[in-house]
């Protein structure tokens, strides 16, 4: 099976044409490829597709976690992947459009210096609808913004949005007391997200400045996550703690998100192709 690997910000990904893998159990495939040490190693396996609409190119993804599970999208999955179709010159010009699990997706090349590039990603509109995320609230209709959950014998106020996939964000008064793993393993799997959840903890640095860890649905801690800081800060900015254009900084790096007046969210961050070559999966 031909590969690529890419990360954005240390959040990796392995990439592989679909049309490789055409009637093969990809879930399978995904648990394996994805684990350290034995494999290839990466946080999720991405699968695209190229068609061709009126004499121009298009692309599909699709996301699979480290545990099998799909996801509707990535944002640093899109990156990696607009990196790779530039480098291999599937993809020519400095804007293009991806479709995913939760939409068509549009990204503009910022900067090239391979087998590194920058983009910015216009994520759409973040989803504040309980059902349209898949949460179930107790009462039906209290907010999601800090919502009291209970996790065994404790409440956290947390905010719950969607970027596509759901999210549930915790601002925390310092990063580096918080048991943040354990509590993202644990609210992951609450019964009021039926589908699971991605979980952010977010520490105000100031208006501008957020500082955030990852627990993402399915894989656990990662060192980045593309629709992760733009959960961050809109629930930053729900609460009223942050302005719209903001850094966050991430264990890999700085993300910029700006929730523009449009009510979409801009993402701009790197991505970087590191290696390309064949992988010889294990039988069933």
């Amino acid at each position: 099976m031909r590969f690529a690997k890419a990360e954005a910000l240390g959040n990796d990904f392995v990439i592989v044409d679909a049309g490789q893998l055409a009637g093969k159990d990809v879930s399978r495939i995904a648990r394996q490829v994805c684990r350290r040490s034995l494999d290839l190693g990466a946080d999720g396996l991405i699968l695209f597709r190229e068609t061709e609409v009126s004499g121009q190119p298009r692309f599909s993804m699709q996301v699979f976690n480290a545990d099998g599970s799909e996801a509707e999208i990535s944002g640093n999955g899109l990156r990696c992947l607009a990196a790779l179709l530039i480098r291999q010159g599937q993809a020519t010009g400095g804007t293009l459009v991806i479709q995913t699990g939760a939409g068509a997706k549009r990204l503009r090349l910022t900067d090239s210096k391979p087998p590194g590039y920058c983009f910015n990603l216009l994520m759409g509109e973040p989803i504040l609808d309980p059902a349209a995320i898949d949460f179930r609230p107790d009462p039906p209709g209290a907010s999601l913004v800090r919502y009291p959950l209970m996790v065994e014998d404790r409440i956290h106020r947390v905010t719950v949005t969607s970027m596509g996939n759901p999210h549930c964000s915790l601002l925390v008064a310092d990063l580096e007391k918080t048991d943040w793993e354990g509590l993202g393993r644990l609210i992951e799997v609450q019964p009021c997200f039926p589908r699971r959840t991605n979980v952010e903890f977010v520490q105000i640095l100031d208006r501008c400045n957020l500082a955030v860890r990852f627990w993402e649905r399915g894989t656990g801690k990662t060192l980045a996550s593309g629709t992760g800081g733009c959960a961050a800060v809109v629930a930053a900015c729900l609460n009223g703690v942050s302005d719209r254009d903001v850094q966050v900084h991430t264990p890999g790096g700085i993300l910029q998100v700006h929730w523009q007046e449009d009510n979409q969210l801009s993402l701009t961050g790197p991505a970087r192709i590191v290696c390309q070559g064949q992988y010889y999966p294990l039988d069933d």
